[in-house]
């Protein structure tokens, strides 16, 4: 099959802690760099033509494979899109009952459901939203198996195994780092609780290329694969970086066939990144400058409310027409409103000396911002903008009341 996408992303450099693709052209041209600076600030602008080439990669995969892709709610929630998102992929997977419920409300196509436990007061609910429900142990499945079983619609059962291998190196995302609860192991594993169950499901792995995916499955297969006949399909879990620059599309759609002739098993993936990967921006405002040993310029966007995995992770999101430190003439320390002293956003430098509101676009912003973010401080939250070849539109904007209402 030939080969219908280009990516927009070229070059490599440091960000979230390891060495990947970023875009160096930004996937935008000035016209439309001038458009998202003169929104008020702050801003998510999600570009909607970037937004589709990277669905444009995905459906690459499932037309080469046959295999499901879904879009997981957690990584990227915004569904005015997702109408965008549905032309494309499968359906959506969710992690928790409003996750569900918003894809089934928004999307209309398969919607998925993993959880390490299940609330009882909400597993009716769920089953009303839900296709496949993943159960993170069999004692979960056997506590509700009666309820799905007695629906009145066809409902899939899979059961979460943890391969007790990953290469992720930073614990906090490490589904199988030592004593996760997330997923049952090869010693709690038994064949008698496979009864009932229509596939498995596995999750090691965070924004990594398909040759992590490749050893991953090594292990998967060496502890869980001779059950694999037993199945309708496997689940592949998340954390694949599709849409990146440097991604081994084709070694990932060689192990999806692999694994899908071998076994005769549908095979789903659920990333939530690779849809959105560089796609949005976060664009801010300069509100104050000051000096104490070097230059700090405070803007209307904060790490701690609005890009939480900026501490998180941790790692140094791009500003277009930026460089590193003492790379440019002008270096700044970019910080954030909020009284936490370490809602420190990064070090940068300029060709130009910065000015009280200046406007600064962050790239890389539509996932794992939107879906994170807080009101620490009563810090209002960055609107929601789509862009694409009409122009700007300003999807939602926030107010006092949505702060209050939390409360």
């Amino acid at each position: 099959m030939e080969r219908r996408f280009q990516s927009n992303i070229i070059g490599l450099s440091i960000e979230r802690g390891r060495e990947i693709g970023i875009i160096m052209d930004y996937g935008i041209n000035e016209q439309d760099i001038e458009k998202i600076k003169s929104i008020n600030t702050p801003a998510y602008v999600v570009d909607e033509r970037l937004l589709r080439k990277n669905l444009e990669t995905l459906d690459y995969v499932q037309e080469s494979t046959g295999c499901k892709i879904l879009l997981a709610l957690k990584g990227f929630s915004m569904y005015s899109v997702f109408p965008i998102v549905g032309e494309y992929l499968t359906g959506i997977t969710s992690s928790s009952l409003y996750e569900a419920r918003l894809g089934y409300e928004e999307m209309g196509k398969e919607v998925h459901i993993y959880s390490p436990a299940y609330r009882d007061e909400e597993f009716d609910e769920i089953i009303s939203y839900c296709e496949h429900i993943v159960f993170n142990s069999a004692e979960q499945y056997k506590r509700f198996k009666d309820k799905v079983k007695n629906a009145d619609k066809s409902i899939e059962c899979g059961l979460r195994v943890n391969p007790e291998y990953s290469e992720i190196e930073t614990t906090i995302y490490d589904p199988c780092a030592i004593y996760s609860r997330l997923g049952t192991t090869e010693d709690q594993f038994s064949a008698e609780d496979l009864e009932g169950i229509d596939g498995l499901h596995f999750h090691a792995m965070c924004e990594q290329n398909s040759d992590t995916l490749e050893r991953v499955m090594e292990v998967v297969e060496e502890k869980f694969g001779q059950y694999f006949h037993q199945m309708k399909w496997i689940n592949f879990g998340g954390g694949h970086h599709v849409t990146r620059a440097d991604y081994d599309v084709e070694r990932l759609i060689h192990i999806i066939n692999r694994i899908k002739n071998k076994y005769d098993v549908q095979v789903y993936l659920e990333p939530g990144e690779a849809i959105a990967l560089n796609t949005g921006f976060l664009v801010t405002k300069v509100l104050d400058i000051l000096h104490n040993g070097m230059d700090i310029a405070i803007t209307d966007a904060s790490a701690a409310c609005h890009m939480p995995d900026v501490i998180e992770m941790p790692y140094r999101p791009m500003i277009i027409g930026s460089g590193l430190p003492d790379e440019k003439k002008y270096t700044y320390r970019l910080g954030g409103t909020t009284c936490l002293s370490g809602d420190i956003i990064g070090d940068y430098s300029f060709d130009e000396p910065l000015k009280i509101g200046d406007a600064l676009i962050f790239t890389d912003m539509a996932h794992y911002t939107m879906v994170k973010n807080n009101m620490f401080n009563g810090v209002n939250l960055p609107s929601i903008a789509l862009i694409n070849d009409q122009g700007v539109r300003v999807i939602k904007e926030f107010v006092y009341e949505d702060y209050k209402r939390r409360l």
